[in-house]
């Protein structure tokens, strides 16, 4: 993923980090799914590599969307959590679940959290981030 910028417009430097298909994805799986290791990422429905991965969390890491810091219970196993600014990425990613289960063929089960996202407006954005804060931010 190229880190150099191409204007000073925010959203070509927001997709200079994010504007891949994998960044989202991993963040989404923090997000929603609760994924905290390597190896659960590399289990996605998606099928990242496991090199994609490395250099995915690493970028994350560098630009300080997320944090990895050692597994106290399995010596060998790190842990990412968001920071503020990966939190602040669910606004984005609501609206991109609201989008795809309103314009594309989505799972049931899936837009239905979208939709629900979505339609709690604000309210349930700041419920999420907060109940977010408390697991990743330590």
């Amino acid at each position: 993923m190229s880190t150099r910028e191409r204007s000073g417009c925010p959203i070509s430097l927001s997709l200079e980090l994010l504007g891949d298909r994998w960044t989202l994805l991993i963040i989404r799986d923090l997000v929603f799914a609760g994924k905290k290791h390597f190896r659960e990422f590399l289990q996605s429905d998606e099928g990242i590599s496991s090199r994609t991965l490395a250099e995915r969390l690493q970028t994350l890491q560098d630009e300080g969307i997320l944090t990895r810091s050692d597994d106290p219970s399995h010596g060998l196993k790190a842990i990412y959590r968001l920071t503020e600014a990966g939190i602040d990425l669910l606004p984005v990613l609501a609206t991109l679940g609201a989008w795809g289960s309103k314009h594309r063929k989505s799972d049931d089960k899936l837009a239905r959290i979208a939709d629900e996202l979505a339609a709690g407006g604000e309210p349930a954005l700041e419920r999420m981030k907060a109940a977010l804060r408390a697991e990743h931010v330590v």
